[in-house]
């Protein structure tokens, strides 16, 4: 059961900074896929920010520090923060004068130390190539775009058929892969329920489901109670935007049944990243997180530093851990330290409280 005592403000703010955190925590150690090789650089227990090695991924920068996943959601924040709500084309302005302009098209540069696939795709297409936003996205497989999204999920978390339909376009403008689009949406729409105070349980995608059956969330359910003609299914005509399949909302109460099954353990829990998956793909990195969040219910720090210790692509698999944990257990789940030590932490928690009280001023029609 979702705990009542935690305001919408709270759980606003912890997933917001609790995605802040989650990056930043894995700043130092992210990448690691030898093992031994992470415990010789940092122990055997990862517990604060640490500064990257210097022949590593983001070298030069300290504990506490944001990677550019950081400092993208920081454009989207501040976007949200500023106009109200969300303005595509003042996030794209922000992409191209604060991210673009400082970038080259190369891994091992711009803000945050490396430049990830999608984004250096999109960079391509945008600087070189002069192609209009819209038509700069590219096949990455990976969460680049969940990682920022968070911010709608929180913002629009009382509107859940504008925030998947947001989410969908905001992904858009880097990735295209209808299967990561899917998924990525998915996770936002799980994200924003637990926002609004909904637990992370067996019967989310229930919940989520009974959206889809209503029409408000752009998933095409397999089958309708009730529905002869047209014939439904896979076959039926979708209108555009409209993804084949609920499977990705499927996955987070089917991931959180494993996690709370006595008979079923992964111990210690930071191993969920072998079993799920090391590599940056979404269809590693998205069910690791739904296990952490949901095995570890309210403990904000346990959830996060397993996703961190599990190495491989562990910033993403932190990023998105920490905000499901955040939402779950409110910024007062949040150990000091992780927000102390977190740089522009006062700045960032101010702007998580402007966007979660723009999101309540909203008249709360579709829930």
């Amino acid at each position: 059961m979702a705990d009542t005592d935690i305001t919408f403000e709270q759980r606003a703010q912890g997933a917001i900074m609790g995605a802040y955190i989650g990056d930043a925590l894995a700043l130092g150690p992210h990448w690691y896929y030898d093992l031994d090789a992470l415990h010789r650089a940092y122990g055997n227990w990862i517990t604060d920010y640490t500064d990257p090695q210097p022949d590593r991924y983001h070298a030069g920068l300290k504990a506490g520090q944001s990677s550019q996943a950081g400092y993208i959601l920081d454009l989207l924040v501040r976007s949200l923060a500023e106009k109200g709500q969300y303005d595509e084309a003042d996030f794209c302005q922000r992409l191209d004068d604060e991210l673009f302009a400082r970038i080259d098209g190369t891994p091992m540069n711009g803000p945050g130390g490396y430049t990830s696939q999608s984004i250096r795709e999109a960079w391509r297409l945008r600087v070189r190539e002069h192609q209009p936003w819209g038509r700069v996205s590219g096949l990455a497989d990976t969460t680049e775009a969940a990682e920022r999204i968070m911010a709608l999920a929180v913002r629009y978390a009382w509107q859940p058929t504008a925030l998947a339909q947001l989410a969908s376009t905001n992904t858009a403008l880097t990735q295209h892969d209808t299967t990561v689009m899917a998924m990525t949406v998915a996770y936002a729409c799980v994200l924003g329920s637990l926002v609004r105070g909904e637990p992370l349980d067996a019967q989310t995608s229930e919940r989520l489901m009974q959206r889809v059956h209503d029409g408000s969330l752009p998933f095409h359910a397999v089958t309708r109670a009730g529905e002869q003609t047209p014939p439904v299914g896979p076959e039926t005509p979708r209108h555009a935007g409209q993804f084949p399949s609920p499977d990705a909302l499927l996955t987070a109460s089917c991931i959180v049944r494993a996690a709370t099954d006595p008979d079923i353990r992964i111990e210690p829990a930071w191993k969920a990243s072998l079993v799920y998956g090391m590599p940056c793909a979404v269809y590693h990195q998205f069910p690791a997180a739904y296990y952490l969040a949901g095995r570890f219910q309210g403990n904000f720090e346990q959830a996060v530093l397993n996703a961190v210790n599990g190495g491989g692509q562990n910033q993403a698999r932190a990023i998105l851990t920490g905000a499901l944990a955040g939402a779950i257990g409110g910024i007062q789940a949040i150990p000091d330290r992780f927000i102390e030590g977190l740089e522009h932490h006062e700045q960032r928690l101010a702007w998580a409280a402007q966007i979660a009280k723009q999101a309540q001023q909203v008249p709360q029609k579709e829930i």
